[in-house]
């Protein structure tokens, strides 16, 4: 679901604000440890934006409220308590090779997107 959800990420970001690091990447580690963010205790999407950090559904929601379009009306579920929007998410996430299949490797961006990708 990773590869799937960073593919439909960059396929509707038009104004290529987002970047993308996979959570085991030197990149990634030296963000979170800037942060102080511990990853023993997340393994889902991290979203940072002007040096505050958002996880999960959060993370989620945010993404889409920034690739416009119809996309941004998902912002809307920014009023469902958190710990319902993360139990939702948690679901999923627990159920995402069951439901979406697992790909052997993750996506090599093509020489047109390598800019997208943080070291």
């Amino acid at each position: 679901m990773c590869n799937n959800s960073v593919a439909f990420v960059i396929k509707r970001d038009k104004s290529y604000k987002f970047k993308f690091a996979p959570l085991q990447s030197e990149t990634a580690k030296n963000l979170i440890s800037k942060l102080k963010l511990s990853t023993d205790k997340i393994d889902s999407i991290i979203l940072i934006d002007n040096h505050k950090y958002y996880i999960k559904s959060t993370a989620a929601i945010r993404i889409c409220k920034e690739l416009g379009a119809m996309w941004s009306l998902v912002y809307i579920l920014i009023l469902v308590p958190k710990p319902v929007r993360d139990y939702i998410y948690d679901i999923v996430a627990k159920n995402r090779y069951k439901w979406f299949g697992k790909k052997e490797q993750c996506m090599i961006p093509a020489k047109e997107l390598e800019s997208r990708f943080l070291g």
